[in-house]
Parts: C-alpha cells; sequence; structure tokens
C-alpha cells in the first residue's frame, strides 16, 4: 500500500471512529429510560394475564395479581402510570429486547442464563418449584424420577429448563392450567411450576387430582428484568429503591398474603 493510500485509510478509520463514538454518546445522552418514562408518564409492563395469582383476569375481566399490584405500587414511586401489555410468556423477552416493554412484570426468576443478557432489580419475591403430578402417580418421587419422562411448561420458562436438566422431554404449552390438563389426561407424566402457584390452584380446586412430588431446597428469586446498558442503569436503581421501601414498609407483603395467603417477599 502507498503512504498516501495508508494516511487515506488511517484518517477514513479515524473519522469513521469519531463518527461512531459521537454516536454512542448521543445516543447514551437521549436514551436514559427512566427519563423517558417520566417524560412520557407511564412505564409499559410486560405481563401474561393468565397464570392465577401471579398476573390474570378476575371475573370482571380485569387484570390483578400479585405482580400487577406490585408493579402498579412501583410505578407509583417512580411517579408515572403503569400501562400493562399483555402477551405470551415467550414474548416478553422478545419484547424486552425490542424496546417495545420497559420492564416485565411476570413472576420472573433470576437463573445465571438470564442474567447474562438482562439485569434484574432487587428480588422482591421467593419461591420454590413444585413438581407436581397426578395423584395417583407412584413412579416420580424426585426430580430425577424426570429422566425419561414427559413434563410440560411453557416454552423458554424456568420450569421448561429445569425439566429438560433433569432428563425429561418437555413439551411445551401456553398456561399453566393447560399444562395440569395434559397431566391430567395423561399426555404428560408432570409439570413444573411455583409451589404458591399450585397451592393457590388447589384452593379454588380442592379436588383436582394432582399433588406436590417434590420441591427444590433452594429458593428462586423472582425479580424485575430489565435490558441491559446505561440506558436503563438509573431505572434499575429507581426500581431497586421501590421494591426496597415497598419490602420495608410492608407493602408487598400485605399484597403477598392477599393473594398467596404469605409472605414471599422476604
Amino acid at each position: 500500500m502507498k503512504a498516501s493510500q495508508k494516511i487515506i485509510t488511517a484518517a477514513l478509520a479515524a473519522a469513521l471512529g469519531a463518527s461512531l463514538t459521537g454516536c454512542a454518546k448521543k445516543a447514551d445522552s437521549q436514551g436514559d429510560l427512566l427519563q423517558r418514562i417520566q417524560a412520557k408518564g407511564e412505564i409499559v409492563i410486560a405481563t401474561e394475564g393468565d397464570w392465577a395469582p401471579w398476573t390474570y383476569h378476575d371475573e370482571q375481566d380485569r387484570l390483578v395479581g400479585f405482580d400487577i399490584e406490585v408493579a402498579q405500587k412501583i410505578a407509583e414511586k417512580l411517579g408515572v402510570e403503569a400501562r400493562f401489555a399483555e402477551t405470551a410468556w415467550d414474548g416478553i423477552f422478545a419484547g424486552l429486547d425490542s424496546g417495545r416493554y420497559d420492564i416485565a412484570a411476570n413472576g420472573v426468576e433470576i437463573t445465571d442464563e438470564r442474567a447474562q443478557k438482562y439485569d434484574f432489580s432487587e428480588p422482591y419475591g421467593y419461591i420454590h418449584t413444585a413438581l407436581i403430578v397426578r395423584s395417583d402417580d407412584s413412579k416420580i418421587k424426585t426430580f430425577e424420577d424426570l429422566k425419561g419422562k414427559t413434563s410440560t411448561n411453557s416454552l423458554g420458562s424456568t420450569y421448561a429448563a429445569i425439566g429438560e436438566q433433569y432428563g425429561a422431554r418437555v413439551i411445551t404449552i401456553d398456561s399453566f392450567d393447560e399444562t395440569l390438563e395434559l397431566v391430567k389426561f395423561g399426555r404428560a407424566d408432570a409439570t413444573l411450576n411455583a409451589d404458591v402457584s399450585f397451592y393457590d390452584y388447589m384452593n379454588v380446586h380442592p379436588d383436582a387430582p394432582f399433588k406436590v412430588a417434590a420441591l427444590t431446597q433452594d429458593a428462586s428469586l423472582v425479580a424485575v428484568p430489565l435490558r441491559k446498558g446505561k440506558a436503563t442503569e438509573a431505572l434499575r436503581a429507581a426500581i431497586d429503591s421501590a421494591i426496597s421501601e415497598l419490602k420495608e414498609d410492608g407493602t408487598i407483603g400485605a399484597i403477598s398474603l392477599k393473594y398467596f395467603g404469605q409472605d414471599i417477599s422476604r
């Protein structure tokens, strides 16, 4: 390469680098999500709307649930309105990625895999995973017994991943109630879900033919997922502060008792 060509190439590279740096700085200055949310006056929150008692519709078709009320209280602390966008489970993270949703409130558990891609708030819930089978099932007693069996759960859920981890063939379906139907009619051997969700289901359906075969020993942490990056740093800090205050003053505990009959906030 001639000297003149080298000079031109270097100059172009420097100009391109400066341009990219300038764009990055501009994006950072314009991209603070908390500022945009507060300027708009609302925060867009992804949720399923069909997973009682976390997020579901009541008899008047109102969107209610533990996650819904906690998210509303967080929004109040931020000084904005909570606007919920209902979507299937596998659409929650796709919507976060695209910027369609600001955050999610849907009993989302922190996992190592998710933490590589998303930032999470301080936990606002502590739960255990229940291995649920038919009442007359005597073959599945531990998570290890799932090897070679079929488990059914939502696509991309923590519970589907746990089933696969223990060697189950996972059948994906949309809702918790649907997974129980598959187990009930023998189309799947088991399903996994939050223990509190199962107990709530059994309170409503006391004669349902299911039982908990096993529970995880360590609690899973439920938190608010956000996109990674500088643009969400202030929002995450504000949400952390809101959750800390809501746990400290007993608000989340009271909401938890309302929907679960127990305090899962600590």
